[in-house]
């Protein structure tokens, strides 16, 4: 398959979705893809995308938590 963005050659990996909507982060582990070898764009087919937003929006049990450490940015003045 082709990357739709830069046209580089995808190859079949298994990756970690990210999922943000409003004051809520979800990550979800193991998910089928097509990545750009080139670009690293992941490409996700029509019934993963449909899992993915079905699994992001609803209120389920995680499998585990992680702590993130967050940084405000500054610019050197």
């Amino acid at each position: 398959m082709r990357c739709p963005f830069c046209g580089g050659e995808s190859v079949k990996e298994t990756v970690t979705f990210s999922y943000e909507e409003e004051d809520r982060y979800i990550f979800i582990e193991h998910v089928p893809a097509d990545v750009c070898a080139r670009c690293g764009e992941k490409i996700y087919s029509p019934e993963v995308t449909d899992d993915l937003l079905r699994i992001a929006r609803k209120k389920l049990k995680p499998a585990r938590k992680i702590e993130v450490p967050v940084y405000e940015f500054v610019t050197n003045q």
